[in-house]
């Protein structure tokens, strides 16, 4: 199967993004073997939403509209435009009360090769939140094998306020200013800067977005999931999720239980934990994953940043060296702040893949060249080479603060703070410190207790150096489903599906036949 590393990632650390929001997870694209390839008050401008509630809610009345389909203009790498169909589909933004508004959900559908032995439709979700899946059905054979692109139309959308769907979150337009700040912070008036470019991030998502904030939990987005199938057709459909994708196909399976043909759900967080708990998972599995970087480095004396064998003392003390100076790469452009290398290094985390780029650059920075290591800060959130952004990492703040904004006010925020510097002594207080959430002007959406209950067997899979999604996280998920079957795959990166034969066959054999494997089986 071919395969290609995706570096369209989403962490949850650094200045705007609250511990709290450690449960969301990342976009992803198959890899081969690992080897081949990371209190204030809110503001006037405050909008009332929908009731927080921890108890599981019943589907909304059924919504039935009609794919508008037709060509695509951009059929991604190696897509066919004759064999490829774009359309839009409009969902309401509140099914309870479809007056107020809509949507108009962005699809793409890439045919079943082998339309004689096609089993149906797969719905598909890269994670995010924010990201949009539309990509997933453009680039399948990146994502899939050839046997399920043989077997299924694979069905790509972006959720509602993301990609080419609209409307959609648009918060602010240049990224440094809110991101490339100086975090953990040193004093009070770092720390203040940090709240400030919290407080005005917000300001502007409710400027720019302020309608539709209240509208785009994952539990609105497992509800157009239904609206899909039923344009579609299809009395049960499948679906693969991957990294967040995996928390909204739980949410999904758990609300239209019968409605599941299969269901696989790659790299997933527990779905029913508290928000400190997820955010402490996720920092010790990036803790745990810089740790082996560091290990393998110190080992080989070919690695760039070896340090004479000690490469973790080398990174603690460029660390200090950075906070204190700063590495300035372009007067445009912002320097690389502590802030900026804990996001490199949180980028390359995603995949041992990327553990080579990571030592050259942090060997440059230790000679005053910060260029390598702003490379990785741009990949982790997505600049392009024109300088400007998507719309990912605006969603998926919007998306997560609505879906749980843990701790409430600044105060509640610094009282965690301790707890993820014990559990992390690097990544730790970067998970700590953030308070865009904590300032979220958008109320908490309805939750939904995912127990999977009638949805019959669920693949969930587990990766063991996955630091997104820890596998004890994965196993959790599982547990939670009523008829959770847990795979573990054996590799260093974030999901697992495509890692090696055995997963693939597992999978596809589930997916294609409905023959479930065994509970608990380890892929090497």
């Amino acid at each position: 199967m071919k395969h290609v590393l995706n570096s369209r990632r989403k962490l949850l650390i650094v200045i705007l993004v609250a511990a709290s929001l450690a449960s969301a997870c990342s976009e992803r694209i198959i890899v081969g073997s690992s080897k081949d390839r990371v209190k204030i008050k809110p503001t006037a401008t405050s909008i009332p939403a929908g009731v927080s509630s921890t108890s599981s809610i019943a589907p909304a009345p059924e919504f039935t509209g009609k794919i508008i389909w037709g060509t695509c203009n951009d059929t991604g790498s190696g897509g066919s435009k004759a064999k490829m169909q774009c359309g839009t589909l409009e969902v309401p933004f509140d099914y309870d009360n479809p007056t107020i508004g809509s949507f108009k959900l962005f699809i793409i559908r890439n045919p079943a090769s082998d339309q004689a032995s096609r089993v149906g439709s797969m719905l598909v979700n890269p994670g995010g939140p924010g990201f949009g899946g539309s990509s997933v059905a453009k680039d399948a054979q990146f994502y899939f094998s050839a046997e399920l692109l043989n077997r299924f139309d694979i069905i790509g959308w972006d959720p509602r306020g993301t990609g080419d769907s609209t409307p959609k979150v648009d918060c602010i337009d240049q990224y440094d200013e809110y991101f490339g700040m100086d975090s953990p912070p040193d004093t009070p008036q770092e720390k203040q800067a940090i709240i400030d470019a919290g407080q005005k991030f917000n300001d502007q998502c409710v400027k720019n977005s302020g309608r539709i904030l209240p509208y785009i939990s994952t539990r609105s987005s497992a509800q157009d999931m239904d609206s899909i199938r039923r344009a579609l057709g299809e009395e049960k459909i499948t679906y693969f999720g991957f990294s967040y994708g995996s928390e909204l196909g739980a949410t999904w399976v758990t609300m239209f239980p019968k409605t599941v043909r299969a269901a696989v759900l790659d790299g997933a967080s527990d779905p029913n934990s508290s928000s400190l708990d997820q955010g402490l998972a996720q920092a010790k599995g990036f803790e745990m994953q810089l740790d082996a970087f560091l290990a393998d480095c110190s080992a080989r004396v070919t690695c760039a940043f070896n340090s004479n064998g000690d490469s973790a003392k080398a990174l603690d003390k460029l660390l200090v060296d950075v906070d204190a100076a700063p590495l300035v790469v372009a007067s445009d452009r912002t320097p690389v702040t502590q802030g900026v290398m804990f996001t490199a290094l949180a980028q390359a985390m995603y995949s041992d893949a990327l553990w080579v780029q990571l030592e050259r650059a942090l060997a440059d920075a230790v000679v005053g060249d910060g260029s390598g290591l702003l490379a990785l800060y741009d990949e982790y959130y997505q600049r392009k080479p024109n300088g400007t952004y998507g719309n990912e990492l605006e969603a998926f703040i919007a998306i997560s603060c609505l879906d749980d904004p843990g701790p409430i006010g600044v105060k509640a925020v610094d009282a965690q703070i301790p707890i993820f510097t014990k559990a992390a002594k690097r990544f730790g207080p970067g998970f700590g410190y953030g308070y865009s959430c904590a300032l979220w002007p958008v109320k908490q959406a309805k939750k939904v207790v995912v127990t999977g209950k009638g949805a019959g067997p669920v693949i969930v899979i587990g990766t063991t150096g996955d630091p997104a999604t820890p596998i004890e996280s994965s196993r959790n998920a599982a547990k939670a489903l009523e008829s959770g079957i847990f795979l573990t795959v054996k590799a260093e990166q974030h999901t697992g599906y495509g890692v090696n034969a055995c997963i693939i066959k597992a999978v596809d054999t589930y997916l294609i036949d409905l023959v479930v494997p065994e509970n608990g089986k380890v892929c090497e």
